[in-house]
């Protein structure tokens, strides 16, 4: 009887799958959003989820008290036992949330993928005011609407349309065409967010929460950031440098005491030379007013100038405690001006370490190098470095 029940079941089974399965032909590919059709087969590896939240404070409010600055932080493990040491914890960029670094829009394998399968405990972040990480302190968290269309398509996914800067035209490694109306580009424009344009309280809630992150993480970890999101490694590296195992940076948007426009010129910002909030220097700074800074080097569209302290110029002791690595695609408009991030970092007493992709053989990239066609390479690229200094920090406190 339960042997007649069970054939009767999978009987009953089969027959309503093939609905389904005559429908099959008729879907529309796995392109853009296509691609959540339960007839497209995913690129992402298996892993363990799990999500947390750190930091956070409380704050009375006429309707009672409210939990502010609080982090979302999704945990993702491999689904056999973790055999890196290392833990990785990720910064999105600004504008956008964790989800940045799960899989591509034209549904490729993400970095997260790549990390867990290699097995690494990955840790995907929120930023504070972002995303999960949405703030209660309304007051303090203004918001400010995602990057416009034109402005995605002029610097990001297809800056070889424009004329913005030389090293543009040399762009070839978004998937799909990167203008709107592409199914590709669509699915990566909708993943643009609101974010805060108060960075100080930004900056500050994310301090206090991501020490805590790192503290209970159980061994060092590294960190790796994209754009806007490259602040967070600096302000950690200099909070609690104890917890960081290296500072990985994918086109870090700090560059010091100035803000780009387009073509010639710009504005102020980052007043205490690489973020918003103070960091330690020695001699000590009590306002940033006495970081006074010049300007280095003929400005062109190629080649931007930058600003750097005024000598003698004061150090970083804290921030330099931590490994630096820098990424630049060849084609990115970041490739006009990293190299004044380095600058910085070098004449504040780091040994920050520069990878321009181009010199390593890898060309076509603009500023989603996490994204791009080519994301594993450059992903292997970021490994290589990761287990060099994992290895030297074995022998370090072997010694």
């Amino acid at each position: 009887m339960a042997r007649f029940f069970l054939n009767s079941l999978l009987f009953l089974g089969g027959a309503l799958a093939s609905p389904l399965q005559e429908r099959q032909p008729n879907f529309k590919g796995c392109d853009g959003k296509n691609a959540i059709s339960m007839y497209c087969i995913s690129d992402e590896v298996p892993y363990t989820r799990e999500f947390f939240y750190v930091g956070g404070r409380p704050v009375k409010g006429t309707s009672g008290t409210s939990t502010v600055d609080q982090i979302y932080v999704e945990k993702l493990s491999p689904t056999k036992q973790w055999t890196q040491k290392h833990p990785l914890v990720f910064f999105h960029g600004g504008g956008l949330s964790g989800s940045t670094w799960l899989n591509t829009p034209d549904g490729r394998k993400g970095w997260a993928s790549y990390f867990t399968e290699r097995g690494y405990v990955v840790y995907l972040v929120d930023n504070n005011g972002i995303g999960r990480s949405a703030e209660n302190d309304i007051k303090n968290f203004a918001m400010a609407a995602g990057s416009s269309t034109e402005t995605v398509m002029k610097f990001f996914t297809a800056p070889q349309n424009y004329d913005t800067y030389p090293q543009g035209k040399l762009h070839t490694q978004w998937p799909g065409t990167g203008v709107d109306g592409d199914p590709i580009y669509d699915q990566f424009k909708q993943s643009l967010i609101p974010l805060t344009t108060n960075f100080v309280a930004q900056e500050n809630a994310l301090r206090a929460g991501g020490c805590e992150l790192l503290s209970l993480l159980g061994e060092k970890a590294f960190l790796i950031s994209h754009s806007l999101g490259s602040r967070n490694p600096l302000l950690l590296s200099n909070d609690c440098p104890q917890y960081i195992a290296g500072s990985i940076n994918l086109e870090a948007a700090t560059t010091p005491f100035w803000s780009y426009a387009e073509g010639l010129g710009g504005f102020p910002a980052a007043p205490w030379g690489m973020t918003n909030t103070p960091v330690t220097y020695d001699p000590p700074v009590k306002d940033p007013s006495e970081l006074k800074n010049v300007s280095v080097g003929t400005e062109t569209l190629a080649h931007r100038n930058c600003y750097l302290q005024k000598e003698p110029a004061r150090q970083l002791p804290q921030i330099n405690k931590v490994p630096y690595l820098l990424l630049t695609g060849e084609a990115s408009i970041h490739i006009t001006y990293d190299h004044c991030v380095i600058d910085f970092l070098k004449q504040a007493g780091g040994k920050p370490e520069w990878i321009k992709l181009a010199d390593w053989g890898i060309k076509g990239n603009g500023h989603f190098l996490h994204v791009e066609k080519n994301n594993m390479q450059i992903a292997s690229i970021v490994e290589s470095w990761i287990l060099r200094k994992s290895y030297w920090n074995k022998k370090r406190n072997q010694a």
